[in-house]
């Protein structure tokens, strides 16, 4: 008699996968993208002095992350290069309190927000350092309601 053992992977519960996206978007670094310190090597590869997080090309024979011949360099000099797993931006978020119809952004002034919430919906992020104005509605409806 045989036994078979047939084992396979599994993707973590989502909200793992959500937690440490959000972690590592938290920590994203600003870069910038740098051609210097490299040079040709044989068959057209591009060989980095620097070994942080130079990617090669052109593509033949090479492996799935040295797809590109440029180097990621952190934005701030006093900053370390960026890994190959953090997340990465090359300009900053445009302001988003402050209407610009050039890209499409309403901003945030005379929107309703929750005083009382820390959340994106909360008064202190949503208007942005300019103050609000708390208003309290009582509202008197009539029902149909059969006792």
């Amino acid at each position: 008699s045989c036994t078979v053992k047939t084992c396979w992977m599994r993707l973590p519960l989502f909200k793992i996968v959500g937690d440490n996206l959000k972690d590592r978007f938290d920590g994203a670094s600003r870069v910038m993208i740098s051609n210097s310190d490299r040079i040709r090597g044989s068959g057209n590869a591009i060989i980095s002095n620097s070994a942080s997080n130079f990617v090669h090309g052109p593509r033949q024979g090479l492996g799935r992350r040295q797809r590109y011949s440029f180097q990621l360099k952190p934005y701030n000099p006093e900053h370390k290069p960026p890994g190959l797993k953090d997340l990465v931006y090359l300009e900053p978020s445009p302001p988003f309190c402050d209407r610009n119809p050039k890209l499409g952004i309403l901003g945030t002034q005379g929107r309703q927000c929750n005083d009382t919430s820390i959340g994106v919906d909360g008064c202190d992020l949503m208007c942005c350092g300019r103050g609000y104005k708390t208003q309290e509605v009582v509202v008197v409806e009539r029902c149909a309601c059969t006792f």
